[in-house]
């Protein structure tokens, strides 16, 4: 029988903590403390307060003591320029600590993170629902939920040759003939969301020259633009910026980084999520266009996921 779902009041959210009411809209604005709004009451998801407290709680118990992700912190899951800022700044720190990214696109870092290779997935993989990122996919692949922190927001589309000599707008035009595309790899968001915007023009991917020639990263596969190997390909904005490419916009996505429950309180997880806000990192976003920070460093909780 299916468990109803509780939602607490906000003098219940209160009591719980020990706080003043006042004190629960400062959490909700400052700490992410899970609410809903409904008919102009703050509505708050017992479940997901629990976890919240777990969260923030300073002496919670660790399956892992401190430390335990040992001399290497692993990082798993698609490449984004933002993750490599974060990756490059914590190995530049004076710790006993490395950190390694593996290429694996979004798919294989939730499977590492199954595994057991990796602390951290990156993942920006579109649902079914055409709106949500990254929950039901990792509750099919995964025994029980990571912790979901924002990256960033960021713009997927198609990079194109300076000027767009192809006069290509759309993303039909890639079936014209004489177009050619490098794509993405099986694994990748990024190849994910080019077969929905293919399904959704009613394309086959058979149609397209070059749909089975991949890059591994996005700006491998700006390179191959650039160079003229390629008419197109799919990727994000600030690659096209980084080497003059033009751009044609397709939507706006979420990169998540789904953290291991079992490590995510040891120090060098923690100090490798303090750099998602870090003014650094903020200034180094703010010089492309395709970066939203609104999200970064948020916990993010899904509708439902089981624990």
């Amino acid at each position: 029988m299916k468990q109803e779902k509780r939602y607490l009041t906000t003098k219940e959210v209160a009591r719980l903590l020990n706080v003043h009411e006042k004190a629960v809209y400062r959490l909700i604005n400052d700490k992410q403390l899970p609410a809903i709004k409904v008919t102009g009451k703050w509505l708050f998801p017992q479940h997901f307060v629990e976890e919240w407290l777990d969260i923030y709680t300073l002496n919670h118990p660790r399956t892992h003591k401190a430390g335990s992700t040992g001399p290497a912190l692993l990082v798993a899951g698609s490449d984004d320029l933002l993750l490599d800022w974060v990756v490059a700044r914590f190995n530049s720190a004076d710790s006993d600590q490395c950190a390694f990214f593996a290429n694996t696109g979004s798919m294989g870092g939730l499977h590492a993170l199954r595994s057991g290779l990796c602390h951290i997935a990156g993942c920006h993989l579109l649902q079914d629902d055409n709106d949500e990122y990254n929950f039901r996919f990792a509750e099919d692949e995964l025994s029980r939920a990571p912790v979901f922190i924002n990256l960033s927001k960021r713009r997927q589309g198609l990079l194109l040759a300076p000027a767009n000599p192809h006069n290509i707008g759309s993303i039909k035009d890639l079936a014209r003939p004489g177009m050619r595309i490098v794509n993405r790899p099986i694994n990748t968001g990024t190849r994910l969301l080019l077969d929905y915007e293919l399904s959704r023009a009613d394309i086959s991917p058979a149609a397209i020259a070059g749909y089975d020639k991949t890059a591994a990263r996005h700006l491998e596969a700006g390179v191959a633009v650039l160079k003229g190997w390629a008419d197109a390909a799919p990727a994000i904005e600030p690659v096209a910026e980084m080497l003059g490419l033009d751009f044609l916009p397709l939507r706006w996505e979420r990169f998540d980084l789904l953290v291991d429950r079992d490590c995510v309180f040891d120090d060098p997880v923690q100090r490798f999520l303090q750099l998602l806000t870090h003014p650094d990192m903020f200034a180094f976003a703010g010089q492309f266009s395709g970066y939203d920070l609104s999200m970064t460093g948020r916990i993010l909780y899904p509708e439902r996921l089981e624990q």
